[in-house]
């Protein structure tokens, strides 16, 4: 998908939704283990059939798929399939933080995009370029590159000062990486809890997307990310995962997910107008 095909759907479904699908087997409702041989994807399903229509963008964290063997896989695969073919239209993003040397980052890229259909896959800029560019070689496909995360442990490192330019470490990966990809094939993932940094970020990175997690059960502001974050293509995708998927425990957890993705939709529209992305 291209970035302006992106923005075309975000004008197009007047949203900016990114739905995570962060499936944990123990928050699941229980029936569905009795009524479906294969409750993860059973609920999976239901979920992606209630939101499709209110968001742009899905999200599987593979933690949680990873963490069942080689069913979670069969799942996490059948997921990406069902989206692929019943909604086209959706940006799908492999949230598995990958970043390792050369050749085994491509062996990586080829797990996600030879043989994955996801548009993207989020990976870990530690190790530096070598270990990032093997995922932009494939055509048409996106790395969604951390920057600066909203966990507590973010300030362990991607504060850090460079003693000698006063640059803080997650500019530092911003401008290095300008170098790696183009606003066509790289976004960055920028925490909703560090909304506040969103000015430096954009003077850095003034037209890519940001991948925005953080927004509803972490205490991120949309308002505020929006403030400082949207720019003349909207620029962001804002992914929301528990506060939706888990809205709730009983049989009405679809419906549920739903009224909270068109709650967020409704808030992504005014927004839209505010700054006339849409009429």
């Amino acid at each position: 998908m291209t970035k302006q095909e992106l923005f075309e759907n975000i004008q197009r479904k007047k949203s900016f939704l990114c739905v995570g699908l962060d499936t944990d087997i123990n928050k699941i409702p229980e029936y569905l283990f009795d009524e479906s041989e294969d409750p993860i994807f059973a609920f999976n399903k239901a979920i992606i059939d209630a939101t499709a229509d209110l968001c742009v963008a899905y999200k599987p964290n593979l933690a949680f798929y990873e963490s069942l063997g080689l069913q979670g896989w069969d799942v996490l695969e059948r997921t990406v399939e069902y989206i692929r073919t019943n909604y086209p239209d959706q940006f799908i993003i492999a949230d598995a933080k990958r970043g390792d040397i050369g050749n085994t980052s491509a062996m990586y890229a080829r797990t996600f995009f030879g043989n994955m259909a996801v548009d993207s896959v989020t990976v870990a800029p530690y190790m530096g370029q070598d270990s990032v560019t093997p995922f932009l070689s494939y055509e048409g496909k996106w790395v969604t590159l951390l920057a600066l995360t909203s966990n507590k442990g973010a300030f362990d490192f991607q504060f850090v000062r460079d003693a000698e330019t006063g640059e803080r470490l997650f500019e530092t990966v911003l401008r290095k990486s300008l170098a790696w990809g183009t606003d066509e094939n790289m976004m960055y993932v920028v925490g909703a809890t560090k909304a506040e940094m969103l000015t430096d970020i954009r003077s850095i990175i003034p037209t890519h997307f940001l991948l925005v997690p953080g927004v509803g059960a972490q205490g991120g502001s949309l308002e505020e990310v929006c403030k400082y974050g949207l720019n003349s293509t909207c620029g962001l995708l804002v992914n929301s995962s528990r506060q939706i998927i888990y809205a709730s425990s009983e049989a009405d957890y679809a419906s549920a997910a739903r009224r909270e993705a068109q709650q967020v939709q409704t808030e992504m529209e005014f927004i839209l107008i505010q700054h006339e992305l849409i009429p």
